[in-house]
């Protein structure tokens, strides 16, 4: 499977960075960037724009991504997946667990769901 991750444009530039440099082979994109949303675009909007590029969404949203995760799947309409980044863990060590992921998922395993980092 090949996962392809949306940054969203309030997460830390260095994941973005770090997570290029570690891994050139992961599609990593940042909203603002051109053919992404742009900066300011509501939680909403953003999870229709991952469903149509199949794109997981990083964020550190974690009060309100839940509830436009809800909304989104009341509309009969579906996500590749949300990874919550966790505040306590390291930029290397969330940047590891993110290429282990890209390199070992199941198609579809996240699909629908909000994650919580650090996967077990």
């Amino acid at each position: 499977m090949t996962i392809q991750y949306l940054i969203d444009e309030n997460v830390n530039p260095l994941y973005p960075q770090q997570l290029r440099r570690k891994d050139p082979d992961i599609v990593v994109e940042i909203v603002g960037e051109p053919g992404t949303p742009p900066k300011g675009t509501l939680d909403p909007e953003i999870l229709i724009w991952c469903e149509t590029y199949t794109t997981i969404l990083i964020t550190n949203n974690r009060r309100s991504m839940p509830i436009h995760l809800a909304d989104h799947l009341a509309q009969n309409r579906h996500i590749p997946g949300i990874f919550i980044l966790n505040p306590e863990m390291g930029i290397g060590e969330t940047i590891d667990q993110l290429i282990l992921i890209a390199k070992c998922s199941f198609e579809n395993e996240y699909q629908d769901r909000i994650i919580f980092l650090p996967i077990p």
